[in-house]
């Protein structure tokens, strides 16, 4: 076996350590760096007695895709691979395509695998990706969060994600193809200059001669990712040690949020603001130090969703109304993303936002002790323009609201996983 080979298979061993669970999904476009990680996890898992599982997206964006993606089924079926292919069909033309691609392909690949009761699914990005990656973010302003790039391994949606290529080159895993015979497809869209990361990764080409190679940016990435982590404990500790849950709204103990450092300060924030919403990402920088500004001025603010309002005691973190007020759902689903109901579940009810109608109808909702604005964006039930239920504002009819995530949960969903 030759030297790069081993390094390969050596990344793909360290991923799993000693127990690797007994399926693997593996996703797999056709591209160089797919087929590479397919094709070396197929050679370790026969000696670890693993089975893999490949699955590919099609985006229906090119006619090739289809044709593409049966080509990576019968490659699979002469490895004895089981191979899956999925639809992605719901792009309207509108926004930013290759962010809403990615978006849904991750959605799609989580919703297989747990349908097929696999925990883990490998990813093939290289370190070229996370060079570019870092450059992508340092043109948007990100901070160490964003510069500390992608992570070796993260935990998503009850699914692990694992990248055990990430420290090699796009460039040596076609070598590694070509070394066993094996074919791959070039997407176009690599080539496309409408797309930022092809702006991106041709201006690397330009960069490498100025000594800031591929290998340096992943390596800065790489070296920002335990000063990430050391940020995030930070966090976590300020965080036990002032706040608290109400009527799922994060308050925070304002003379001990104002002794923290302006990074834990704005870390602590985002983290609130995020977790209220349930958004995937924490709001940009520049909003979020403009609501710090605030915060130490003494007046409220609106962003991501949350509402921030203050105390001389605190601060008070709650979901806007106008950010839910259009949130509908059944009785026995779960409201923004966050709140569940339970009671005499029957035909024609739904639950909607309280808001200033329901509010109207509450005639004990002060007595509840929670303010009217956080009041105002909780879960209710609603029978057409009837107000049925409200349990928070002390108007029950046999109705209980039940917060999904509490405390501990805020606590620890501030590390990354």
């Amino acid at each position: 076996m030759s030297a790069p080979d081993t390094a390969l298979l050596h990344s793909i061993e360290s991923t799993f350590d000693d127990q690797p669970p007994p399926v693997i999904g593996v996703a797999v476009s056709g591209g160089g760096d797919s087929m590479a990680l397919l094709h070396l996890l197929h050679r370790w898992a026969l000696g670890a007695n693993v089975c893999v599982q490949a699955v590919t997206v099609d985006h229906g964006l090119r006619r090739e895709a289809k044709d593409e993606a049966a080509g990576v089924g019968a490659f699979c079926k002469t490895l004895g691979i089981g191979h899956k292919i999925l639809h992605w069909t719901d792009w309207d033309g509108a926004g930013n395509l290759q962010d809403q691609a990615r978006r849904a392909r991750l959605g799609l690949l989580s919703e297989w695998a747990k349908a097929q009761g696999i925990p883990l699914i490998a990813l093939g990005h290289t370190l070229d990706d996370q060079a570019e990656t870092f450059l992508m973010r340092l043109k948007r302003g990100s901070g160490v969060d964003g510069l500390s790039g992608m992570a070796m391994q993260r935990q998503s949606d009850g699914i692990t994600w694992v990248r055990p290529l990430l420290m090699h080159t796009r460039q040596a895993l076609r070598d590694y193809l070509s070394a066993q015979n094996i074919g791959w497809i070039e997407d176009p869209s690599n080539e496309d200059e409408r797309f930022d990361r092809v702006k991106v990764r041709k201006a690397i080409a330009v960069l490498s001669d100025l000594g800031i190679s591929p290998d340096r940016l992943a390596g800065t990435a790489q070296d920002l990712q335990p000063a990430r982590a050391a940020l995030e404990l930070q966090t976590r500790v300020a965080a036990q040690s002032m706040v608290s849950i109400e009527a799922g709204d994060v308050v925070i103990n304002t003379g001990k949020f104002g002794q923290l450092p302006a990074e834990i300060r704005g870390r602590l924030l985002a983290h609130a603001l995020q977790w209220i919403a349930s958004a995937e990402y924490r709001p940009r920088r520049r909003a979020l130090n403009g609501v710090a500004e605030n915060i130490d001025a003494g007046k409220a603010s609106t962003l991501h969703g949350c509402c921030i309002s203050l105390k001389k005691a605190h601060i008070r973190i709650t979901r806007e109304h106008q950010a839910v007020k259009d949130t509908v759902c059944a009785t026995n689903a779960i409201w923004d993303k966050r709140w569940h109901m339970n009671g005499p579940h029957t035909k024609g009810l739904e639950i909607r936002a309280l808001g200033e109608a329901g509010l109207a109808s509450c005639p004990d909702w002060r007595n509840a002790g929670i303010p009217r604005a956080s009041l105002m964006s909780t879960p209710a039930i609603w029978q057409n323009q009837a107000l049925i239920a409200a349990p928070m504002a002390r108007f029950a009819k046999d109705w209980l609201t039940t917060p999904l995530f509490g405390l501990d949960h805020f606590i620890s969903s501030i590390i990354s996983h």
